[in-house]
């Protein structure tokens, strides 16, 4: 299965002409029923529909013409929804400026606005509540302490 994922990705990327979007994740799950491979796409700009059709039609001529599934499957790429953690560093960099829920290793829950990120540290403004008023204080962290970070969606 890992075979496959990774040769899927490899695949996606390929058809990724321009520089401005890029691979999140590929999962192959094959419970019940056919086989479902999914292509988490994002970019710089975001991602549009007409990307993840395009995407998707490539990738699925490509499996069909050298038959690499050998089953039925079902073929979806889309953009990760606010319910997949940050993964990658372009994803953090592309969210600079936006609220956070930062989920640590130890479980503690830590809100806040990312400030910035490098390759080993994470610059939040952490959300403080002093009774009903709420601040913000700067705060680092390390990236290994990170168990996942969500972005937060606000309607306001």
């Amino acid at each position: 299965m890992k075979n496959l994922q990774s040769g899927i990705r490899q695949m996606a990327e390929g058809f990724l002409t321009n520089n401005e979007h890029f691979i999140v994740d590929v999962i192959v799950s094959a419970e019940k029923g056919p086989s479902r491979i999914l292509v988490l796409l994002d970019g710089d700009n975001g991602v549009t529909i007409d990307d993840c059709v395009s995407l998707s039609r490539a990738i699925g001529h490509e499996l069909e013409e050298n038959e690499i599934m050998e089953a039925k499957y079902t073929l979806e790429v889309s953009s990760p929804g606010v319910d997949f953690p940050l993964s990658s560093q372009r994803q953090y960099l592309k969210n600079i400026g936006r609220s956070v829920k930062v989920y640590t290793n130890e479980g503690k829950e830590i809100k806040g606005v990312l400030k910035e990120i490098s390759e080993s540290v994470m610059l939040l403004d952490k959300e403080v509540k002093k009774g009903k008023k709420i601040t913000f204080e700067p705060m680092e962290l390390s990236l290994e302490d990170v168990k996942k970070t969500i972005v937060q969606v606000s309607f306001k």
